[in-house]
């Protein structure tokens, strides 16, 4: 038996496993924060190596077959999966100067949806800024991807779109739960806590909130539907192994930048919702 094709497999599997550095990173960030992710967030890029992988020697074997019988069970294995999952898990369904103006636009974008946070959109912006640099830089030191426009601009329109959700979301919850709790935090604050101590499960909530639809997919991703990058590069002629070789790499680099913008996003925020006498700027949260 020819085994050339798995040997070929695992050779491109190389740069999806040095993909994981960027959530790693996520990981040991959500155990810093007490956020309590961790253990989700290596679930779901389990489930995504795996389903993808599976999904992957399928449309291979798929494609390699004469017989459209073959093409029509796909069709029906795929419909069955996506009848199946809306039963049992609604809730889941429910070059520099480019990446420069990608990031301008996503900032402005995130902080629209928080307007309400003083600066928001700096604060957006620089936190995108943050999470997608960093996660490019470990991508491009690992060689996970050449540093050519080519690359680099695709990879980052996706990373930087991601984080943009994200950290709105991030900064629009974090203001409103102080908002409500606001009686609590100044509790806190009264009994000596400083304003990252006295706001740490707003913040942590805000962050889950947020980060749940990215791991959501992640541990979706191949079932339910088959993302784009992956579609496109079956769609242009790339074997499907290679496709879900790629497609692991963008999951792993949309948790990594989504997790490092949401966390920065907070510490870049919450400042200017207290005072320097350590007291809630009320005017921030006045306004509806």
């Amino acid at each position: 038996m020819d085994w050339d094709w798995l040997l070929e497999f695992l050779k491109g599997m190389v740069k999806p496993v040095a993909a994981l550095t960027v959530v790693l990173l996520a990981v040991l960030l959500s155990v810093m924060q007490n956020l309590g992710l961790e253990k989700e967030m290596i679930y779901s890029i389990f489930r995504a190596f795996l389903q993808l992988s599976i999904i992957g020697f399928v449309l291979q074997f798929i494609f390699n077959q004469d017989n459209s019988g073959w093409i029509v069970l796909a069709y029906l294995f795929m419909f069955l999966q996506v009848l199946t999952l809306s039963k049992s898990q609604k809730s889941t369904l429910r070059g520099a100067w480019k990446h420069g103006f990608q990031v301008s636009v996503a900032g402005y974008t995130a902080g629209q949806r928080a307007k309400h946070v003083p600066r928001g959109k700096y604060v957006a912006g620089v936190s995108i800024l943050a999470g997608t640099t960093l996660t490019m830089f470990v991508l491009v030191v690992l060689n996970v991807f050449p540093f050519t426009p080519r690359y680099i601009i695709p990879v980052a329109g996706m990373m930087v779109g991601n984080a943009m959700t994200v950290t709105g979301v991030t900064m629009k919850r974090l203001r409103d739960d102080i908002k409500l709790q606001m009686s609590l935090v100044e509790t806190a604050l009264a009994l000596g806590a400083t304003p990252r101590q006295a706001t740490l499960e707003q913040v942590k909530r805000a962050l889950v909130i947020s980060l749940s639809p990215v791991l959501d997919n992640a541990k979706t991703v191949g079932l339910i539907s088959l993302p784009g990058a992956m579609t496109g590069l079956i769609m242009g002629g790339a074997s499907p192994l290679e496709a879900i070789q790629l497609q692991i790499v963008v999951m792993n680099m949309l948790i990594g930048a989504s997790t490092v913008s949401s966390i920065m996003s907070t510490y870049l925020c919450w400042p200017a919702f207290f005072t320097k006498a350590y007291q809630l700027e009320i005017k921030v949260f006045s306004l509806d």
